[in-house]
């Protein structure tokens, strides 16, 4: 039997631009009308309108926490202008959630900026700083009961989307490369570059303090953890990747009140660099390695380098169209969590990624989804992984029935 605390959070994420529909105030909307090879988010799978629907089906499985994203774009459509409409409208849904039983964690920021920020030079112009000061502290106004806020979400992944960006707008004629799509015959993405990735600490830095005193809640921001592992040889070189890539991020992370850890698959590192991952038909969907311990290894890492900040699993999850291999996948994560746990490591609770099938950053084909979503229609779908994740919340628990089950799925 595989326990965890009470008080424990389980819960799924979201983010909005991947499952609202029709965010045409940001600029990752703008990028889907001009970029070669990307599909469009369009309507998404309506979660603007449908969020209620939503959140009843995680409360009804038996979660007890739900994360998903307002949207700046939305919310400051033009500079200093804010919507009170659109403020309402998550505000209602932070009501629904509680109504639901549901705590809400709620992300200031999940990759997509207002376009008039991107056109003002986004991150690296010179009042990005203050522009997100001035939107966080106006979004503290609705977050009332609300305990949980990450600031920005992977800002690993955001320093590495606007490093590829400026890449992009010299060759407007590659075809776009989602940084959250490996595929099995790709290189390795670049590095972020760290000066991006100062820059949003600082910005993360601004606001934390401001967070914390108008809203009382915890106030983090969540890191993508690739769990690096280094062969014989490549200990520098680990050393080097984890800066740039991670370590960097959480460093910026001490002092929070928790840290965020995203952890999907793990890669190894040699003194040349990161390996690819090959081509296996165990890899999934986005190309990688069917990899369920990495999340116990990210969550050591990460206690490690902030000295001991509390965490918060905010993504884990896989991308298949087979759900008895999501339930494998999810059974073997949670037992090296729990085994990280059993080490001293400090964690407060585990959020799918994610609750609904949705957009993947220029792409539909990947689903990460405990429900399924007729994009047609909309209608929900919910698979047997979301009734499996929902029995380990109520009981707290992994039985060793469970465990014979999933761990008899995954190919050998």
């Amino acid at each position: 039997m595989t326990n965890f605390p009470n008080g424990f959070l389980w819960g799924a994420s979201t983010a909005p631009h991947q499952i609202e529909g029709n965010n045409v105030n940001s600029d990752f909307w703008a990028r889907e009308q001009l970029r070669a090879g990307m599909e469009r988010s369009g309507d998404a799978v309506d979660s603007y309108h449908r969020y209620a629907e939503d959140m009843q089906l995680l409360s009804d499985a038996g979660l007890n926490s739900y994360r998903f994203g307002i949207e700046w774009a939305r919310i400051e459509p033009s500079p200093g202008h804010f919507s009170s409409a659109e403020l309402a409208h998550y505000r209602r849904m932070i009501d629904t959630a509680l109504r639901m039983g549901l705590k809400p964690v709620i992300t200031l920021h999940h990759f997509t900026n207002p376009r008039w920020f991107a056109e003002e030079g986004g991150w690296m112009g010179p009042r990005a700083v203050e522009r997100f000061a001035a939107y966080a502290e106006t979004a503290a106004g609705i977050l009332d009961g609300v305990e949980w806020i990450c600031t920005m979400n992977e800002p690993n992944m955001l320093a590495l989307m606007t490093t590829m960006s400026r890449a992009a707008e010299q060759q407007k004629d590659k075809n776009w490369q989602s940084p959250t799509v490996d595929g099995d015959a790709r290189p390795v993405l670049p590095d972020p570059d760290p000066e991006v990735g100062y820059r949003l600490v600082e910005a993360h830095h601004a606001v934390r303090d401001l967070l914390r005193e108008r809203t009382g809640a915890a106030v983090g921001w969540t890191v993508a953890n690739q769990a690096l592992v280094a062969l014989p040889g490549g200990e520098d070189m680990l050393r080097t990747k984890q800066f740039v890539r991670e370590d960097l991020y959480l460093e910026g992370a001490r002092g929070d009140d928790f840290i965020g850890v995203q952890s999907y698959s793990s890669q190894n590192v040699t003194a040349d660099g990161i390996v690819p991952h090959p081509p296996h038909p165990d890899n999934t969907i986005v190309g990688n390695a069917y990899r369920p311990d990495a999340l116990g290894i990210a969550v050591r890492h990460t206690w490690e380098v902030t000295g001991g900040v509390q965490i918060l699993v905010t993504e884990n999850g896989i991308a298949t169209a087979d759900d008895e291999r999501r339930i494998a996948y999810t059974e073997t994560a949670l037992q090296h969590l729990s085994a990280a746990m059993d080490d001293g490591v400090d964690v407060r609770g585990y959020l799918h990624w994610s609750a609904l099938d949705n957009y993947e950053w220029g792409h539909w084909e990947p689903t990460f989804g405990l429900i399924a979503v007729d994009r047609t229609t909309f209608e929900r779908h919910p698979k047997p992984s979301l009734a499996w994740l929902g029995n380990v919340a109520k009981s707290g628990s992994i039985s060793s029935q469970d465990q014979q089950v999933s761990t008899g799925t995954v190919a050998s």
